[in-house]
């Protein structure tokens, strides 16, 4: 059974439905996986085994029944823990909330269990998703599975590790500068994130409430692709979300990988070319992978998005004044952590003292500037200078797709680094999300398809398409990885 863990989603799905395998037998080769692996990768910060297998068992029941059931029915998943589930731990990687067992589900993990995946756990991240390598976790980093001494990015890193080590075929994530798809490109995995709105955000603990996307994670395009179409789609519960159905984002893929991109157009971008500090091996990687789309019929051109170079000063304005007020509730009052309540100390002194506690480096970092950037006086110079900006970068994207049908560019400028490295230097450390930040910022999807090697270590090539176009990023993606194939780590 060992190698059930190799297969793709597709592939396990196609076997459970034959009946060649039966859900519990996968869920059971995926835990005995994690139990081998994991105190090694550390993706997990919980493991239900006993959800998992319950819910193995009743798709197995269901499917002997003759009922009818989806196309990822008893194909297990991890889901980062970011997202509410009811009844299982869900902290966010932070101390703050540990131990909190949520009464209700995310929508997403609604959608998830109606569709009969199986949910194998929760995954680490950066505390409350404030971080590029998953060192933020308050319960310890997570550990690249291509190089254990090497991040495996973030803030998702977690769910992409699980995926690189073969705990689970399928993984959720949430990218709101990047957290899926630059964990993707260093662990050479996909991610994408749809169009903002695209998926529910009720149930996810917010971070940047107008970045915030989650989305799906997966080893091949066509995986990710039949998530994404079992998550995607319109929630009345979530006032962001668009009510509009999915595209078919599956038939894109399974039309990608053809192999055919003849009358597609796709647009560098220059301002990316010229940044500063891109690894030439990742650069090396990039051209050859743009040869690939040519060779497949694609029409690359040259782009300009002047404003792109501000998107990473506006984000870090953007983002931390939006966490600054969503993580005002935890005070240490109505849930999670409290310290200092002695009866003697006031409530501010029990709130200051269960914030300190609770909250990481990282995490107070991110809200002091978001309260100083909001502070009277300064709003205007900071986050409405900051809004401004995102609106001329948001017109850049649209002024590009009226040239081109997608932009394509490398996921992050290096390959994962040293664990350790960058901890020190906040600024380095937030420059891996450099040319991930605008499509957030502009609130178009975006995915990331293992595209070769630097050194030894993963390489990913970014799509970007226009709001609502999720198809076409998955079309390009899927038609890459026909070219130049999956990556496979080095056994743990």
């Amino acid at each position: 059974m060992a190698d059930l863990t190799r297969l793709t989603a597709t592939e396990i799905a196609a076997r459970i439905a034959s009946g060649e395998v039966s859900a519990v037998e996968v869920t059971e080769a995926h835990l005995d996986r994690i139990a081998a692996v994991d105190e090694r990768v550390h993706a997990f910060l919980h493991v239900d085994a006993e959800g998992a297998l319950d819910a193995a068992r009743a798709v197995d029941t269901r499917r002997a029944a003759g009922e009818e059931l989806g196309p990822l029915a008893g194909v297990p998943i991890a889901v980062k823990d970011v997202l509410t589930t009811r009844g299982v731990p869900t902290t966010a990687a932070s101390r703050i909330l540990e131990g909190w067992r949520p009464p209700y589900d995310a929508t997403i993990v609604e959608r998830l269990r109606a569709a009969g995946t199986v949910m194998l756990g929760k995954t680490n991240m950066d505390e409350f998703a404030m971080g590029s390598s998953t060192e933020y976790s308050a319960y310890g980093p997570t550990f690249n599975p291509w190089d254990l001494g090497r991040i495996p990015g973030g803030s998702g890193g977690g769910s992409a590790a699980a995926l690189a080590a073969y705990e689970a075929p399928l993984a959720i994530g949430t990218d709101t500068g990047g957290s899926i798809r630059q964990p993707g490109a260093v662990t050479g995995t996909v991610g994408a994130k749809p169009t903002y709105g695209g998926t529910s955000r009720y149930g996810l603990i917010a971070f940047s409430s107008s970045l915030d996307t989650p989305g799906p994670c997966a080893r091949t395009v066509l995986d990710a692709a039949l998530l994404h179409s079992v998550i995607g789609g319109h929630d009345p519960r979530d006032s962001t979300s668009v009510p509009q159905p999915v595209p078919d984002v599956v038939a894109a893929a399974r039309a990608g990988a053809a192999g055919d991109l003849t009358g597609m157009r796709l647009g560098l971008v220059r301002e990316f070319a010229t940044e500063a500090g891109g690894e030439p091996g990742v650069t090396a990687a990039f051209r050859d992978a743009v040869d690939a789309l040519t060779k497949l019929g694609a029409e690359v051109v040259e782009v300009s998005c002047p404003h792109f170079e501000y998107a990473l000063p506006a984000y870090y304005l953007i983002a931390p004044s939006e966490c600054s007020s969503n993580l005002a509730r935890f005070d240490g009052v109505r849930f999670g952590l409290r310290t200092g309540d002695d009866g003697v100390r006031s409530l501010e002194e029990v709130m200051s003292l269960t914030r300190d506690m609770g909250f990481g480096a990282e995490v107070k970092r991110r809200i002091m500037l978001g309260t100083y950037a909001l502070s009277s006086g300064y709003y205007d110079a900071y986050y409405g200078q900051a809004q401004k900006v995102r609106t001329l970068i948001s017109r850049d994207f649209t002024a590009a797709f009226e040239q081109v049908d997608a932009l394509i560019s490398p996921t992050t400028p290096f390959v994962a680094f040293p664990l350790g490295s960058r901890t020190a230097d906040p600024y380095q450390m937030y420059l891996a999300d450099l040319f991930t930040i605008p499509s957030n910022l502009y609130g178009g999807p975006a995915i990331s398809v293992p595209c070769g090697l630097s050194e030894g270590l993963p390489v990913g090539l970014q799509v970007m398409a226009p709001t609502m176009a999720d198809d076409r990023m998955y079309r390009v993606a899927a038609a890459l990885e026909s070219a130049v194939g999956t990556l496979t780590p080095p056994a743990l």
